[in-house]
């Protein structure tokens, strides 16, 4: 890491990073807060909301794609100066196009640009955080993703007091989107504009060359382990925030107030997690770490599907969603331990993540159909213990700074 960064330099640099998670976590949910309203304005059924949805995920996906090369070409600092105006465009194009025009067209066009803009951010606010990890020689990237997460709690509690309030959607999201912008441009500020080697200038390669090694991570036999783990990982988050209330409700016979505490259960487990899951890989390892919460994962949701009463389902909740906490954070992490490689591997693991997170859901929705939310929910706990089996390949390089662990033999090498 960048020797001339000084002590007081690396914290604002790390604040600034948090900032940035903490952001885009509260203008997602945000936006998803709001989705009520926008139905509404919009005159439009469930099925065109789900072509909106359509158009953020889609554009997400292209966005992840395409971050390695914006990396590649321009450096995270100057592609972030670029995709975060972009998010707060798209929040307001389609602020306005819900609101103040009523025009579902532009709305799903600057949903697909939001999305675009957000998906490339996404991942290079990991690079970034696992830049800032290495340079503290500390695993940090649990806490990173706990921001993101209280974003997601801060923008949903302000969306239901909008929504309380009857503050229109364009007004609402319109305000967020200049305080993002603003958040943003001071938070770049203190990003510095070459992470990683700056002591290196004459051994810089070529763009070519970076676009060359972008790509070259896609053979590399890893990427795929560490996409096994965060794949797993994602089914298993992805179909609690989509499918948990549901599962209470249908599945356990429980009210839908019930299921939105049981959602709440999972959520405050994962953050919590997330939140203290640092030093935890600090002293066990990377490894150890994900096999245990694969197993935490997994036996949660055994539990929660064979509940015979509501306070063993949310023991089952808690397990699952503490389980679930840190398989996304960690295989980021690993997939970022090679600096010169990071943004290429980050974007290849994040492009398996958000096919999970975009995929999941309608695919669940479709099995759950024929035979049930909760027997549907046995797929999971199969694809946890393939990311629990897989967590090997989360063993940090030769050179890595973090996730090696200092007791149990995760890493030292």
């Amino acid at each position: 890491m960048n020797s001339t960064l000084t002590r007081t330099r690396l914290v604002h640099w790390r604040t600034a990073i948090f900032t940035l998670f903490l952001l885009c976590g509260l203008v997602f949910a945000s936006w998803a807060s709001r989705l009520p309203a926008v139905k509404q304005n919009l005159g439009i059924d469930d099925f065109e909301v789900g072509i909106l949805l359509f158009a953020m995920g889609a554009g997400s996906l292209a966005g992840v794609m395409l971050a390695n090369v914006i990396v590649a070409r321009w450096g995270a600092r100057r592609g972030l100066s670029v995709t975060l105006v972009g998010v707060a465009a798209g929040l307001l194009i389609a602020a306005f196009g819900v609101d103040a025009l009523g025009s579902y067209p532009i709305a799903a066009a600057g949903l697909a640009l939001m999305g675009l803009c957000f998906g490339s951010t996404d991942v290079m606010i990991n690079v970034e955080a696992a830049a800032v990890e290495q340079a503290f020689a500390r695993t940090l990237m649990p806490l990173f993703h706990a921001f993101f997460s209280l974003g997601t709690v801060a923008g949903a509690g302000i969306g239901v007091a909008m929504a309380t309030l009857q503050v229109g959607v364009s007004w609402h999201l319109g305000v967020t989107a200049a305080v993002g912008l603003v958040v943003s441009v001071v938070s770049l500020r203190f990003v510095p504009t070459q992470a990683a080697t700056d002591d290196d200038v004459a051994e810089t390669p070529s763009r070519r060359e970076r676009l060359a090694a972008a790509l070259e991570v896609w053979r590399d036999p890893r990427t795929y382990a560490i996409g096994a783990i965060i794949l797993g990982m994602a089914f298993a988050e992805g179909s609690a925030n989509d499918w948990l209330t549901i599962a209470v409700v249908d599945g356990h016979r429980e009210t839908e107030a019930t299921g939105a505490i049981a959602l709440t259960v999972f959520s405050v487990s994962m953050t919590v997690f997330r939140m203290i899951g640092g030093p935890i890989v600090d002293r066990i390892g990377r490894v150890w770490t994900l096999r245990i919460l694969s197993i935490a994962a997994g036996a949660g949701l055994i539990v929660f599907i064979l509940a015979p009463n509501l306070p063993v389902a949310f023991v089952g909740i808690a397990l699952w969603g503490a389980g679930a906490s840190l398989g996304f954070p960690l295989g980021m992490s690993a997939a970022a331990d090679n600096p010169s490689k990071a943004a290429a591997s980050v974007s290849a693991a994040a492009t398996i993540g958000y096919v999970a997170f975009l995929c999941g859901p309608p695919v669940l929705g479709w099995i759950s159909h024929r035979i049930g939310i909760l027997n549907t929910l046995w797929i999971i706990v199969a694809l946890i213990a393939m990311s629990g089996i897989a967590s090997t390949a989360a063993k940090p390089i030769a050179g890595s700074k973090v996730g090696a662990g200092s007791k149990v033999g995760a890493g030292h090498h």
